[in-house]
């Protein structure tokens, strides 16, 4: 059609370019490139209209610091402790909230749950490009929610979606989801670069100009990172992931992005007929059916933002039956685990070389600190010479190319964990007892290798 322009844009850098390419040339990025329309005819160019879109205010003047009003309620609960744990404390006033997840891993459930918990003392708006208004009615009923200051609203057209929001004047907007909204300023189809990119801008503007705390639903694509342009991670407040094997029924939400907290905290649920539940003490869940007396089996304390947790690490060692034995991780860095298994090699002098080894751990948790280098080399010398860790015995240290044994963060903390989850002995790293003793009412292991881990093992099996 006349007026209208093909290009291919970078969905990384936004690089535009006229026919497409395997490498942007600009960022460098492989297969990023997207087919999209733009509508030449228009007397404005897509530029002006985004920067129209995205105007904060019709006049807008500089103030100092020490002038500027501030909001005591500037926070807001949204009824689930564990999803405020990881926003900081709350929902923000004027804040953009991005939750991305694969497809049926419960993003709309949540925020379905949400919504009638925050429309019982706020006025919401909930916005569907997805679901039609009879299926919305059949998950509210099955998740008991019912409120008269929820309102739905499907629809995909982000100007009509505006002027019902601005007859409404909603506490909370959420959006399921910014791939399918569209704006009639672009030709182009919903969910491509240009319409994910003006989508965004104008539920942010309406954030900031209205005070509205919005939330936005993400896709993510096959190789598990946030549809559409990379800008859209960097417009908006915070960006939550929603993690989870589909076989199992919790799920972790943890923040890769947020301006008003921290990105280390993490927001455990329990998928049930009745949507999500909270899990306030994820320890006691991930610890559940832990086998007894089985070798290759250890428990590691883990901190996650302020919250220690202490989970099960499982080794399976056996003889291989490839030329090239397998290596299999799940929960831990695979790098990580390669790094541990070369130690031990070349430190013990044991032959995985000639084992596959599998590395899981319990509940679907991801471990990526490396204060659970100890844990893991237990488990795995554990296995691989079939000698039983005790039961009632936590490993905590991070373990050096030497086979040295260092100093972890927090450990006072994960001690009291482990002591109030029914735990006896503690290994620990030599440093972070050789100069602040902990008082606690379990018995601390200080080593300072892996051959003292290596020796603990066997005086255990001798006891």
């Amino acid at each position: 059609m006349k007026g209208l322009k093909t290009v291919y844009i970078c969905t990384s850098c936004e690089y535009e370019s006229p026919k497409w390419m395997g490498k942007c040339p600009k960022c460098g990025a492989w297969n990023s490139f997207t087919e999209d329309v733009i509508d030449m005819s228009a007397g404005k160019t897509e530029t002006d209209n985004i920067r129209h879109q995205f105007s904060v205010g019709s006049d807008t003047h500089a103030v100092p610091l020490n002038e500027m009003p501030s909001d005591e309620c500037i926070r807001s609960e949204t009824g689930l402790s564990e999803l405020d744990r990881v926003l900081g404390g709350g929902l923000v006033k004027g804040s953009v909230v991005l939750l991305t997840g694969e497809p049926g891993i419960g993003k709309s459930t949540l925020l379905l749950q949400i919504s009638g918990i925050l429309g019982q003392t706020r006025r919401v708006l909930y916005i569907s490009g997805e679901e039609s208004g009879g299926q919305l009615k059949l998950r509210s009923e099955r998740l008991g929610v019912n409120g008269s200051a929820l309102y739905v609203l499907t629809e995909t057209n982000i100007e009509k979606i505006n002027r019902e929001a601005d007859k409404i004047k909603p506490d909370v907007m959420i959006v399921d989801s910014i791939q399918t909204m569209y704006s009639p300023i672009s030709s182009s189809s919903p969910g491509s670069v240009s319409q994910v990119r003006e989508s965004a801008l104008s539920f942010i503007s309406k954030a900031k100009n209205d005070n509205i705390s919005v939330i936005l639903v993400g896709h993510v694509n096959k190789e598990g990172s946030i549809a559409g342009p990379k800008l859209l991670e960097h417009m908006v407040d915070a960006v939550l992931c929603f993690e989870g094997e589909h076989q199992q029924a919790y799920r972790v939400i943890r923040a890769s992005k947020n301006r008003y907290g921290s990105t280390n905290e993490i927001g455990v649920f329990e998928m049930t007929d009745k949507g999500l539940c909270e899990v306030p003490n994820p320890s006691e869940v991930l610890l559940a059916g832990r086998p007894k007396k089985v070798s290759g089996n250890c428990a590691v304390c883990t901190i996650e933002g302020t919250r220690p947790i202490i989970a099960e690490v499982q080794s399976l060692v056996s003889p291989t039956s490839f030329p090239s034995p397998r290596r299999t991780t799940n929960g831990i860095d695979y790098n990580r685990m390669c790094l541990i298994v070369a130690v031990l090699e070349k430190r013990l002098g044991l032959k995985f070389s000639a084992n596959d080894l599998y590395l899981n751990v319990i509940g679907g948790l991801h471990i990526d600190e490396p204060a659970s280098d100890v844990a893991v080399a237990l488990s795995m010398i554990s296995s691989i010479t079939d000698k039983i860790v005790p039961d009632e015995l936590v490993a905590i240290g991070e373990i050096g190319l030497a086979g040295e044994c260092r100093a972890v963060s927090s450990l006072e903390t994960r001690v009291h964990e482990a002591e109030r989850l029914g735990f006896t002995r503690v290994v620990v790293p030599f440093r972070n007892i050789e100069k602040r003793p902990i008082e606690c009412g379990v018995k601390l292991i200080p080593v300072k290798s892996v051959f003292e881990v290596l020796s603990l093992l066997t005086s255990e099996r001798n006891n």
